[in-house]
């Protein structure tokens, strides 16, 4: 007996000693596999290592639309993919298995959408390098201007830039043969951005690519400070100018005229094709177009109701349309002189939410926050939107809001909302404790999934009035307003992309369902018409999140702590929604 004892003690010892070794290798495999993918990626997109707060690639710029850009992009996926596919997950730890799962679902999305070509179309007039490099270099973006190896840093993503541009063109070309092209009203829009005062011109010290000269550190030497203001004049007239000039003319006259009528992508051939792909790329579901179509339209009607509520609160006797026209139009709605005024009506927001935080939230991010204006060669036809800190905390979180005329901003546009959606604690909290949290591989710090981060950003709207907002009907109905905003972009991207919903539709229907102006109904009608099923990302994850909590709230119920939810929900960062599904449901409180 005491033999036998003896023998199955060392059997189990062997097994479980067995069973660590295999766990120790799978782990060791899988964080070198992640660290490997991680360098290679910012070596391939520097630009990308920028923001994430990595100086070691700062005079590098990608030339990613290049074909054979695509062609190296598409062998380090599937290179990485086979590398993972060798890992025995079973036996990896708990954090590392969901990094894994969630890599390999990326991985996946990444070559199947480098199949499209999309590269054919190299930006737009929302989104796209010539934008965020006017934003780098103005000297108030995620490029950093602190050391003279900065400023020489910038000057060669400068040259760098310049070929992009031409690659640009080559690429638009090539869409051109294909009749794989941009909307004619995009093209306008875009023609306006390239050829705009602040950035052709070509007097330098009035140029918005200036801007670094202007913030040179007093620590500079005279020496130094008089090679890079000459240097930086010199890239100024030689190279940006002369980017931007040929970007705009191009499209002006070769690229306008061949340019589509239609609005969405059901207007190109395989139009369909992709937008599933792209429903499925910004959603994390496997929903299908009409699926989400009529779940907006059902959204749409719950908050027509909510709306009604609050019209009778607020004493207004006529209809709903009616009651739209008045929030747009009353003086008494806009009551800002200044863009600082407006600034400052945020800065309060702030101070009014900071005491209430503590309510739902256990773990608060230390990146520091900002409350900034919108650059002006951008403000026009830009969204209030926040650029994440750096992981160090040496660049804070920023929230941007585009002021234009700040005597047409109006206080019932949901500026409350606004604030927990893009700064605190929508997109600060949520990008910022990803970023943070040392648990992670790095790829999965800075890892990007619309429905799960503006998923979060608009549940956050949802939550206002649980932290202290939304008690002045004004704010109540710009959260729903916002709130509106979202279930309307369900019908309105689907419709054009999927349905044949032309342009002018799109803006109708937007505006009789929401208080909203025909300026911004147009602006953001054709931000979907050059993003196709990026919209859909918000209202779909704020759904499942809320679903989630009140399963949650169910199961639990006095044991719910909501705290604890929101911990769950951000503690193992950004993922598609139905790897987050599968990861609560394990959640025990």
């Amino acid at each position: 007996m005491r033999t036998f004892i003896r023998m199955s003690f060392c059997w189990l010892f062997l097994f479980s000693y067995g069973n660590f070794a295999l766990s120790q290798s799978s782990d060791a495999a899988l964080k070198q596999l992640f660290e490997d993918y991680h360098e290679q990626f910012l070596t391939m997109f520097p630009l990308e290592a920028t923001a994430f707060g990595d100086s070691r690639y700062n005079d590098l710029l990608q030339i990613d639309i290049d074909p054979g850009f695509a062609q190296k992009e598409s062998q380090f996926y599937r290179q990485t993919l086979r590398k993972l596919e060798e890992v025995d997950l079973s036996k990896a730890t708990e954090t590392n298995r969901l990094a894994a799962e969630i890599l390999q679902y990326e991985l996946k999305q990444r070559l199947l959408g480098l199949s499209f070509d999309f590269d054919r179309i190299p930006f737009h007039q929302f989104d796209g390098l010539p934008l965020s490099f006017g934003q780098m270099g103005s000297g108030t973006g995620s490029q950093p201007f602190k050391s003279v190896k900065d400023y020489n840093n910038w000057l060669k993503r400068v040259d760098a830039f310049a070929i992009w541009c031409k690659a640009a063109i080559e690429r638009f070309r090539d869409g051109i043969k294909d009749d794989y092209v941009l909307p004619k009203i995009l093209v306008e829009r875009m023609i306006k951005q390239m050829l705009d005062p602040s950035i052709v011109n070509e007097d330098p010290e009035k140029n918005l690519f200036y801007g670094p000269i202007k913030l040179l550190p007093a620590k500079f030497s005279d020496t130094e400070k008089a090679t890079l203001t000459a240097a930086y004049k010199k890239a100024i007239t030689e190279v940006i100018v002369p980017s931007y000039r040929s970007l705009g003319e191009f499209l002006r006259d070769e690229y306008l005229p061949k340019a589509r009528a239609t609005s969405g992508l059901a207007g190109l051939k395989g139009g369909s094709e992709q937008y599933q792909y792209w429903v499925r790329r910004w959603t994390t579901t496997a929903l299908t177009p009409d699926e989400i179509y009529e779940k907006g339209r059902q959204e749409v009607d719950r908050i027509l109701d909510e709306m009604e509520s609050v019209k009778q609160e607020m004493g207004f006797k006529g209809t709903l349309a009616e009651f739209f026209v008045h929030l747009r139009n009353d003086a008494s709605y806009k009551p800002f002189k200044t863009p600082e005024e407006v600034l400052e009506f945020f800065t309060a927001i702030q101070s009014k939410l900071e005491p209430q935080l503590d309510k739902a939230f256990s773990n608060r991010p230390k990146t520091p926050f900002e409350i900034r204006r919108t650059e002006s060669f951008r403000e026009m036809t830009a969204s209030a939107e926040y650029h994440p800190g750096s992981e160090d905390g040496s660049r804070p979180g920023i929230f941007y809001t585009p002021i234009p005329d700040a005597t047409q901003f109006n206080i019932t546009s949901g500026m409350e909302s606004l604030f927990l959606h893009e700064a605190i604690p929508g997109h600060h909290y949520q990008i910022s404790l990803q970023q943070e949290n040392q648990e992670l591989p790095k790829f999965a710090r800075f890892l990007w999934y619309g429905a799960y981060g503006e998923g979060w950003a608009l549940y956050c709207e949802s939550i206002g009035k649980e932290l202290g907002l939304y008690t002045d009907p004004r704010q109540r109905i710009g959260a729903l307003s916002d709130e509106m905003h979202r279930a309307v972009r369900l019908v309105i991207d689907v419709g054009m992309h999927w349905k044949g919903m032309t342009r002018e539709e799109a803006i109708e229907y937007m505006m009789s369902k929401e208080p909203i102006s025909e300026e911004g109904a147009i602006a953001e009608v054709e931000r979907y018409m050059a993003y196709p099923a990026q919209a859909l990302s918000y209202k779909i994850g704020q759904l499942k999140i809320s679903e989630l909590r009140r399963r949650y709230e169910m199961k639990f119920g006095e044991k719910f702590s909501l705290p604890q939810f929101h911990d769950q929900v951000l503690s193992k960062g950004c993922m598609p929604l139905d790897i987050l599904e599968q990861r609560l449901d394990e959640w025990k409180p």
